[in-house]
């Protein structure tokens, strides 16, 4: 592990703040404040990613398939899932552009071939500045012709059992076949969490919207908090909670909906002409959390 051009993981650092990158994916590997984790290592092909970009979009496409523009497109599986996943910077190896013990940047290009029909170059820049870890992702579609761009985060949140959640949304997607989003609807109780409340023990991976960029969390056990915050073009998240594993829950903010493709008004995705470019970011400030007063 280095801060150099040599090998695939780099170490920033900053007050508080500690953070590995890895030069696969442009993920993040681990995140520490005052020492304590607050991404823990999940996700990604082996496992071993705390958080990764979705580029040129996130999530999944219905039947490998889409139509855009008069012409039909198709998909193959990329990982795991028989459907394609999360789009291709997850599952490849980026090349770093610059770097110092704060910040690094790292490019991804890829052209259209047999498992998508996108050709595109994105950049990700990942930079500690006080006690904010900021990520921005942008691609530029590199096609001969216009396509329906996305991006995303997908954090992998350390969970505790008292952690709590603090984020507002207008619209609720369930859940069908191959984790699709279903119908939009209300917010169900369990998963109000405008008040602020604790992560229920439920299955969730679940789409929402009308959201306003922020939320909040706090693990108690580990005396911090964390304000997160996304850019407008971020104004979707997903909630993804597994009943196996409840020491991770993702947060995940997005420029669409999953599935966007076969949505009205394409899920949020939007068309980029050739050298067009879509770009979002997400900071995550931490602090530690003021000790609560005990009953009178």
């Amino acid at each position: 592990m280095n801060n150099g051009h040599g090998g695939d993981e780099i170490e920033l650092s900053h007050g508080d703040l500690s953070v590995k990158v890895s030069r696969r994916g442009a993920a993040v590997t681990a995140a520490t404040f005052r020492g304590k984790p607050f991404l823990l290592p999940a996700g990604g092909p082996g496992g071993n990613f705390a958080n990764f970009p979705m580029v040129p979009f996130g999530n999944r496409v219905e039947g490998n398939a889409m139509s855009f523009g008069g012409r039909d497109y198709a998909f193959q599986r990329n990982s795991h899932d028989p459907l394609y996943l999360h789009g291709d910077g997850w599952i490849n190896l980026w090349q770093l552009e610059e770097s110092s013990p704060e910040h690094v940047q790292l490019s991804f290009s890829r052209n259209a071939d047999g498992i998508s029909p996108y050709a595109y170059l994105a950049r990700q820049e990942i930079r500690l500045a006080g006690n904010r870890l900021a990520v921005a992702l942008s691609v530029e579609n590199r096609c001969e012709t216009d396509l329906p761009f996305g991006l995303g985060q997908h954090p992998f949140f350390v969970r505790t059992p008292e952690t709590r959640l603090t984020i507002a949304a207008e619209r609720f997607w369930n859940e069908r076949h191959d984790h699709l989003p279903g119908e939009p609807g209300p917010v169900p109780d369990d998963f109000d969490f405008r008040s602020g409340k604790q992560l229920p023990r439920l299955w969730m991976n679940n789409a929402f919207e009308g959201w306003d960029g922020r939320a909040a969390i706090a693990w108690p056990e580990l005396s911090i908090q964390a304000a997160l915050e996304a850019d407008a073009a971020l104004g979707r998240f997903m909630l993804y909670m597994r009943i196996d594993r409840t020491d991770f829950f993702c947060l995940e903010p997005m420029s669409h909906l999953p599935n966007g493709h076969h949505l009205p008004e394409l899920g949020g995705l939007i068309p980029l002409s050739p050298g067009e470019v879509l770009s979002g970011k997400v900071t995550i400030e931490l602090s530690p959390l003021p000790v609560q007063p005990e009953g009178r």
